[in-house]
């Protein structure tokens, strides 16, 4: 996860160009049309990895149903149950209930 004040689309195209590396690459990306999405240098950067970007339309979150479960969670979960004064702080909490989300939450579904 990327925490920071602002993400734009050099930083979306560092963080995809990690999960590449990492993950099996898929042949597209679903997103809303956030301007860092949009932008027609991330665009075109994902067209030479062969990676067509999809988008849902604006008002349509079940579109994308799936992120927006998480993201709900995510925010009922953790920055709604916690009082975050720095951006430090906040990354290390995100963190850790992305950590527990990925590790413990998945063992108990499994018991």
């Amino acid at each position: 996860m990327c925490v920071d004040c602002r993400i734009n689309r050099r930083k979306v195209k560092r963080i995809i160009s990690v999960l590449i590396e990492r993950h099996e690459v898929h042949e597209h990306i679903r997103s809303d049309n956030g301007s860092e999405f949009i932008e027609c240098g991330l665009r075109s950067w994902l067209a030479v990895k062969r990676i067509e970007t999809r988008y849902i339309e604006p008002g349509s979150p079940w579109q994308n149903g799936y992120l927006e479960r998480f993201s709900t969670r995510f925010r009922q979960e953790c920055p709604n149950q916690e009082q975050l004064w720095t951006l430090s702080e906040t990354r290390v909490v995100v963190e850790g209930w992305r950590w527990k989300y990925n590790n413990i939450r998945l063992q108990l579904s499994l018991a």
